[in-house]
């Protein structure tokens, strides 16, 4: 699975951004999808995952209530709409294909470039 992240970009805090993943191959529909993001000299962290059906979605706390993962298995493509971003949301934001529904980043074997959102203050 090769997997390409896209709409990243600049906005003032409070703003909205969605990013989207698409994937290429046949078997999307049969991995579970996360989102990971890294900002500045800070370790990789876990963002939200999402079943292959579709449900169960998974928050990280720090996103809880403002983030929102989707999938749509038709277009191979996973979304994550971002509301209410605050600064500290900065980062590069990483797709990733695995085998469970977990935020540990070892359970994900394919991953995408990263898209960069920088929010403002």
């Amino acid at each position: 699975v090769q997997l390409q992240a896209s709409g990243g970009g600049l906005v003032q805090a409070g703003g909205s951004l969605r990013l989207s993943c698409a994937a290429s191959g046949r078997t999307f529909s049969r991995y579970v999808m996360g989102w990971f993001r890294q900002a500045p000299g800070k370790e990789r962290e876990f963002v939200a995952a999402i079943s292959w059906s579709g449900g169960s979605p998974y928050y990280a706390d720090s996103v809880k209530g403002r983030f929102t993962i989707s999938r749509d298995n038709a277009k191979n493509t996973v979304y994550l709409q971002m509301n209410s971003l605050k600064p500290e949301d900065t980062a590069a934001y990483y797709c990733a294909a695995g085998s469970a529904l977990t935020g540990s980043d070892d359970m994900y074997n394919y991953w995408g470039q990263g898209t960069l959102v920088t929010v403002s203050s």
